[in-house]
């Protein structure tokens, strides 16, 4: 069965399958009997070793562009068109065909979502929270709190994309804003910028880290030039957390050009334009310090301080199928000591 009409009361399984997917989801995938693919790429970060990806599915690939069709994937039915105008045919089609056909798959629809539903018991995602520092986890818990799956939330490129991805809800369409496989580093804050122009009663959040955050600083003008209360969120963990996170994974911890050595005082930097914002470091805080953000009417800087060694599982290493994740933390091989 395909991965379409997943429940509201599952948001991990529905993040989008890849290097970083719920396992239910990369399960889902990998079983699937068919595909329809709306304007996608099949990049490898989505699909992991190609040969592997969902190996029983038929493909309905959909593109307005003729050369991004049998690229990577081969589509057993190729589609040339608008994405819109093509899932108005298709669902009048299902229409047409529904009371002549009935409902044949009842049964097999029902055994699939048992099997998801045992997919996300055996290795749910699940929050991570310590006493003594805030864990990345955490602060998207207490993003998703707050925005109630109700607020445009952009994001930039890495570690906090991912989790962003895994922890928060959205209730509707368009309101996560995301780069996704085209790795564009400083691209949170502008799209916040954008989004905030485009509804301007709607609570935006730029979540950043604080690599990319330091690539887009100038728009901190922008912002306060035209008024915008967008809540800038940077999740501080000191490194290019998605590189490192690779490095040590992949390359027996040898780090290189990775440790952001210096940040500016957000609270000065901030006022520095005209507005507000604060640095957290403690668990304690973070909850009314986020209050504090909300409450503000104009923009605030909120600069978070996390963890700076967790990394984001489920991970699939490169080369590998989607199914062959790394569920948890490699446990460190002993290095045998000479008698």
């Amino acid at each position: 069965m395909g991965l379409g009409g997943l429940p509201s009361e599952h948001p991990n399984f529905i993040s989008m399958p890849g290097m970083h997917g719920s396992y239910a989801a990369n399960m889902g995938m990998t079983q699937t009997d068919l595909l329809i693919a709306l304007g996608v790429r099949f990049d490898d970060r989505v699909t992991g070793r190609l040969s592997s990806f969902a190996p029983h599915a038929k493909v309905i690939h959909v593109d307005i562009d003729p050369a991004e069709i049998g690229k990577n994937r081969a589509a057993d039915l190729p589609i040339v068109g608008d994405a819109k105008r093509v899932i108005e045919k298709l669902n009048d089609l299902l229409r047409e065909l529904k009371p002549s056909m009935g409902d044949l798959n009842a049964a097999a629809r029902q055994a699939w979502w048992r099997q998801v539903r045992d997919w996300q018991q055996e290795h749910p995602i699940t929050p991570v929270f310590s006493d003594s520092e805030i864990k990345p986890q955490h602060l998207m818990t207490e993003i998703d709190r707050i925005s109630r799956g109700e607020a445009i939330i952009t994001s930039d490129v890495g570690q906090h994309q991912m989790w962003g991805a895994q922890f928060l809800r959205f209730n509707k369409p368009r309101l996560w804003l995301s780069s996704g496989g085209l790795g564009s580093m400083g691209f949170g804050l502008p799209a916040a910028i954008g989004a905030q122009f485009a509804c301007p009663e709607k609570l935006v959040i730029a979540l950043v880290g604080d690599g990319g955050f330091q690539m887009s600083l100038p728009e901190l003008a922008t912002i306060v030039n035209h008024g915008l209360p967008i809540k800038i969120i940077v999740m501080n963990n000191g490194y290019l957390g998605m590189v490192r996170q690779w490095q040590e994974l992949f390359y027996n911890n040898r780090l290189c050009a990775v440790e952001l050595e210096s940040f500016p005082d957000a609270e000065k930097l901030a006022a520095a334009y005209g507005f507000k914002g604060r640095t957290v470091e403690s668990p304690r805080e973070l909850r009314p310090a986020l209050g504090e953000a909300l409450a503000e009417p104009g923009p605030y800087l909120l600069n978070v301080r996390v963890s700076p060694f967790e990394n984001v599982y489920p991970m699939v290493p490169a080369g590998a199928a989607l199914n062959e994740m790394v569920l948890t933390p490699p446990q460190p091989v002993p290095i045998p000591v000479p008698k």
